[in-house]
């Protein structure tokens, strides 16, 4: 080897070992909604790392992980969906894909994200890396609980005309499979861990809608059709989300709309178990990984507050205050600290899931959603 090539050899050897390495497995994305902006965060130093600016409207925002979690897609409220690179902590791609978006969706193999959309309504397809369009699919009506499904496959549902659609990526082109009667007016939907059931709740009448996707032809299954708001008028402050849903061994947890409860319900019969009482109007009913506890955050007005729920008596054991206008709640991946987004406190608590204990509070703009990039790794999420 000549005397340039060794001294450019050892140059880069240089590069490489002074280089420092950025592992993500620890890190999670905050929204910051009124500034179009999210806050990188690291769990174990309960710290923010960076803010990264210029991602449209966060008002209504949720976001999903490549599976290498390098890469955040962040689905805006504007139609907007950003690439977000948390390693070099800047903006990747970006596209306004429609006029009014609610969310979306990752494939199990990371190759194509997929995006629900209010106006003009259906579903668009993008290829992950490139963000450029793969799909487009006009289903005549605002598209709501779009799901990602084993089999490179995408689960979502028709608030007008009450159907879900199944789209299937796994061949050379797309199928598409149509299944009415799923109910009046479906508002959110969740999908199992597993990937066999998709339930959808429903504004515009009594029960939820479930649907097998381990049958050769899924087919609507009523669930809790006696509950509900038709028979009693509840208003209703703030539509609860579906995907903060509880599994706790053999039961799933899900809010209830227009009561102050949370319902329990058979994972296998999907039949009802009980129901408990909550403080308020529950918007998001989420477990502990464990499944032993469920925490659970209300709507306006009675948002200052979080009841934390024994899933083995089914009562309220622990009560209280984080402040004003508690939005989300994310869970470190094994479940010993809670993340608690407090909006109109302007800040992240960090919570021990065991003692309750107050751990840190962390410095933010109007923060929602929070994300951590274990979420990379589990289905429907």
């Amino acid at each position: 080897m000549t005397r340039l090539a060794l001294t450019l050899a050892a140059a880069l050897l240089g590069t490489t070992a002074l280089a420092e390495p950025t592992a993500t497995g620890d890190l999670g994305l905050v929204i910051e909604r009124a500034t179009g902006s999210v806050l990188l965060v690291d769990q174990s130093d309960r710290a923010a790392l960076a803010r990264i600016g210029g991602l449209g409207d966060l008002s209504h925002a949720s976001l999903v992980y490549s599976p290498d979690q390098r890469f955040a897609y962040v689905f805006g409220r504007d139609g907007g969906l950003t690439k977000v690179d948390i390693v070099t902590r800047e903006i990747a791609g970006r596209v306004v894909q429609a006029g009014n978006a609610i969310g979306g969706a990752i494939s199990d193999d990371g190759e194509l994200v997929a995006v629900s959309n209010y106006e003009p309504g259906g579903v668009r397809v993008f290829d992950a890396d490139t963000l450029e369009l793969v799909a487009d699919i006009p289903t005549g009506g605002k598209t709501i609980g779009l799901v990602d499904a084993p089999g490179r496959r995408f689960v979502f549902t028709v608030w007008d005309s009450g159907e879900s659609w199944i789209a299937d990526f796994s061949g050379p082109g797309m199928r598409t499979t149509r299944i009415p009667g799923m109910g009046k007016n479906p508002y959110d939907a969740l999908i199992t861990a597993n990937g066999r059931t998709y339930i959808t709740g429903l504004f515009g009448q009594d029960g939820l809608t479930a649907l097998d996707l381990w049958a050769e032809t899924p087919e609507p299954i009523r669930v809790l059709p006696g509950y509900g708001r038709g028979q009693q008028e509840m208003p209703v402050y703030k539509m609860p989300h579906l995907e903060g849903w509880a599994h706790t061994g053999a039961e799933f947890v899900l809010p209830a709309v227009g009561h102050h409860q949370v319902l329990w319900v058979d994972a296998a019969t999907l039949t009802e178990t009980g129901r408990t009482e909550t403080y308020g109007q529950p918007v998001f009913a989420m477990a502990r990984p464990d499944g032993r506890h469920v925490w659970v955050n209300f709507a306006h007005p009675l948002n200052d507050t979080i009841q934390v729920i024994d899933s083995v008596s089914k009562q309220v054991i622990h009560q209280f205050k984080p402040g004003p206008a508690v939005l989300h709640m994310e869970f470190t991946p094994r479940g010993h600290e809670v993340w608690i987004s407090v909006r109109d406190a302007g800040k992240v608590m960090v919570y021990d899931t065991q003692t309750f204990e107050k751990l840190r509070e962390i410095e933010a703009d109007s923060p929602s959603g929070i994300f951590f990039t274990a979420r990379a790794h589990r289905t429907g999420l």
